[in-house]
């Protein structure tokens, strides 16, 4: 007798090939959905994160998210993120400048007036503990294609010795051969004239003075661009000042318009919260860095000027006292977003690494600068030189060591070149040369650099294209060992990072990770991209072990010099104590961020630290004092100043 399957087993059959047939169709999906679940529980499990960290990210409300593309960690253990117009051309019209504090402790956040366009400032800490913010940006860039107005530098001369002359925006020049009319887009200070009577024919020299403008054509059109050098007559002008006031211009056109920066200075007063405006800058400056000296002034060189043109070595101080800039007597030029950093001695080693602007040819050797004298001595040996835009610097833990690594970079301007080397210099050396260190994965351009309380740095992001093109984010993360010249790979970042993007040590020993900026937002490089908001946690596998050193008490202040005595519950377990300096970066440029070892003596109920006596070593100012124990676990730090 044949058999036949019952009506009930024909359905459970039919059906499982359906099953069957379906999971076919969706194998894929179905492999990846599996893969992505087993992969967050890989993540999750207590023995990853102990040996490879852990990211989280921040859950920041709407209304607090800005696009963050400069942080300071401010002395309250709060965190300062600026946007200004945040590189969007819509909120710098509509004068929309924005920056945020944030609570790491509370996380909570606090919009912060913005007065000026801080997007693409400089900024470095200062003694007292507020930040002082330089420069940003007076005009967005225009492509040629773009540009509907003539437009470019007016050089305008007084012959007048004995008074300066203020132009407000909207002065109207006149070509006397062309009799086109263009206006002034800034406020304008003329100098005096200079005067000089010889001494032996008492008769007198007049040398005129002259100051930058930028100028537009007052209507749209061709007919409106000059193409010759042409003087102009300042309207509204009279009599004497009308014949010893007058511009000069060569071509005022449609040519591609840079962006161009303002002489704005403010200070933010982290425990007023709020912006405080000083004196400006001599110069304007769009991507200036701003490096602490050794006397506790601060150094302002490069950015873009007022008319788009990288400043031509017009360097000058800020004295945190008098709320002034001077000039340095002599120039020396620098590409923008220079990574300058605070020697022993007082001298100034420029790595290399810069972003952005400024010829291939000029200002692109690293070298030791002697501020007071301007002497520059090149340091040799580095490798791929025409790759170190977009790299990140850093000085070496600890900074007695006076070493230094130079991590990825790329080729100048919109290069698809990338590197994946690291370059270590040791300072100390009579004759310092750079060599190859431990070599990333794969070429990186904007990688992003943060030092740790337990001697290592902590890299991670970048790209291997300009600003990420052609879907080129890395997303690794990796520890270096400076004493074994290693990296080790650790947890993957779940956010791509590149162009503006930064990180940041907090003081409880982690790690925030802000920014980026991707040219397109998709692999084929077809659709623009999209700044992005969110904000990564990256939590060390050192805060997953069982327990951490305490420092329960102790003073707020400590001298260059002297000693300070801090209560812990287990001295004996006490190894290491660092003083580490709070970061304030943008464009991966850091040239704040620095840990200072501290000798150690061990008390009956507590630590007793020494700090450095050498200035240039300790710079001013606040500092996060972390101490290990013999596993390198950091304990939360505790704020203290050197005054």
């Amino acid at each position: 007798m044949k058999y036949r399957p019952s009506r009930r087993a024909r359905r459970i059959s039919i059906g499982a090939a359906a099953v069957l047939v379906v999971a076919g169709m969706n194998g894929p999906a179905l492999y990846r959905f599996g893969t992505e679940k087993y992969h967050t529980y890989s993540i999750n499990r207590p023995e990853y994160k102990a040996k490879n960290g852990h990211w989280d990210l921040l859950d920041i409300p709407q209304k607090n998210q800005i696009h963050s593309i400069h942080a300071a960690l401010l002395h309250t253990g709060k965190v300062l993120l600026i946007a200004g117009s945040g590189n969007n051309a819509k909120m710098f019209a509509s004068k929309t400048f924005r920056s945020v504090l944030w609570d790491p402790k509370t996380n909570t956040y606090k919009n912060i007036p913005t007065p000026k366009d801080m997007f693409c400032a400089g900024h470095t800490q200062l003694p007292d503990g507020k930040l002082l913010v330089a420069g940003g940006t007076a005009r967005y860039e225009k492509l040629q294609g773009d540009v509907n107005k003539a437009g470019g530098l007016m050089i305008v001369k007084n012959e007048n010795p004995d008074a300066p002359k203020t132009l407000p925006p909207g002065t109207l020049f006149t070509g006397k051969s062309s009799g086109k009319i263009f206006e002034s887009k800034d406020n304008l200070l003329v100098p005096r004239a200079k005067k000089r009577i010889d001494p032996v024919t008492g008769r007198a020299t007049v040398t005129a003075s002259e100051a930058r403008v930028y100028v537009e054509a007052r209507k749209r059109g061709r007919q409106y661009s000059t193409g010759d050098t042409d003087n102009y007559r300042i309207q509204g002008l009279k009599g004497a000042e009308a014949k010893n006031l007058y511009g000069i211009a060569n071509k005022l056109s449609f040519d591609k318009k840079d962006f161009q920066g303002i002489k704005d200075s403010f200070e933010f007063d982290p425990v007023a919260e709020k912006y405080i405006r000083v004196d400006p800058m001599h110069e304007a400056r769009w991507y200036p860095t701003l490096t602490t000296l050794k006397s506790g002034k601060v150094l302002s060189v490069s950015g873009l000027d007022e008319i788009g043109q990288v400043v031509p070595g017009k360097n000058e101080v800020y004295d945190p006292k008098t709320k002034k800039w001077t000039y340095l007597p002599k120039q020396r030029f620098f590409p923008t977003y220079p990574a300058l950093f605070l020697t022993n001695g007082g001298k100034i080693f420029y790595t290399g690494s810069n972003a952005g602007y400024g010829p291939a040819t000029q200002g692109r050797t690293p070298g030791l600068w002697d501020v007071d004298t301007n002497r520059f001595s090149p340091v040799r040996g580095m490798s791929d030189p025409d790759v170190l835009e977009t790299s990140m610097s850093v000085m070496l833990p600890p900074a007695q060591e006076q070493k230094f690594m130079v991590i990825g970079g790329g080729g100048v301007g919109e290069s698809t070149k990338s590197s994946e080397k690291t370059r270590l210099v040791d300072l100390k050396k009579r004759d310092p040369r750079f060599r190859d260190g431990a070599p990333l994965s794969e070429g990186t351009r904007y990688p992003g650099g943060s030092i740790l309380p337990d001697d290592t740095v902590f890299v991670s992001g970048g790209s291997g294209d300009y600003r990420g093109r052609s879907g080129s984010n890395i997303l690794k993360a990796q520890l270096y060992n400076p004493q074994k010249d290693t990296f080790r790979r650790v947890a993957d970042p779940t956010v791509g990072r590149n162009y503006h993007s930064g990180t940041v040590l907090l003081p409880d020993g982690r790690v925030m990770i802000f920014g980026s900026d991707s040219l397109y937002a998709d692999d084929d490089n077809t659709k623009p991209g999209v700044f992005e908001k969110r904000i990564e946690i990256y939590t060390p596998p050192y805060l997953y072990r069982d327990s951490r050193p305490k420092l329960d008490s102790g003073p707020k202040q400590v001298r260059r010099g002297g000693t300070a005595t801090f209560g812990t519950q287990h001295p004996e377990k006490i190894k290491t104590a660092r003083l580490m300096r709070p970061s304030a970066v943008t464009h991966v440029t850091d040239v704040d961020q620095r840990s200072i070892a501290l000798d150690v003596k061990r008390t009956a109920d507590g630590i007793q630290v020494t700090v450095p006596r050498d200035r240039s070593l300790v710079p001013s100012g606040w500092y996060m004092l972390f101490v290990n124990d013999g596993k390198g676990t950091p304990s939360k730090a505790r704020w203290v100043e050197v005054p």
